[in-house]
């Protein structure tokens, strides 16, 4: 089944997302290679692509999941919450119609 992984950032997280972007990105390349990853992507803090020094809010990610708790445990050992990027994240099930 899919499930969405809204994340949300702490404030002034840019920095500690540059360093920990490459092990976060190796997972989603791991989902991607698999098949399961239907999108992933971070949420501007202003109305822009590249929204520079202003950084993010959070990010999104849909993807397949055996369980709601293993969405949950991937959620929770993703590196953006081991180097203190994220202050929490909500996973729920998702059904894509479109």
């Amino acid at each position: 089944m899919l499930y969405m992984i809204y994340s949300t950032d702490v404030e002034n997280s840019l920095e500690k997302r540059l360093s920990a972007r490459p092990a976060h990105l190796a997972r989603l390349t791991e989902l991607q290679t698999q098949g399961r990853l239907i999108t992933a992507g971070p949420l501007p803090a202003v109305d822009s692509n590249e929204p520079g020094e202003a950084g993010f809010t959070g990010s999104l990610l849909i993807a397949e999941f055996a369980s709601l708790e293993d969405a949950k445990v991937w959620a929770n050992d993703d590196p953006y919450i081991i180097a203190g990027v994220y202050s929490g994240s909500t996973v729920k099930p998702f059904k894509k119609v479109f």
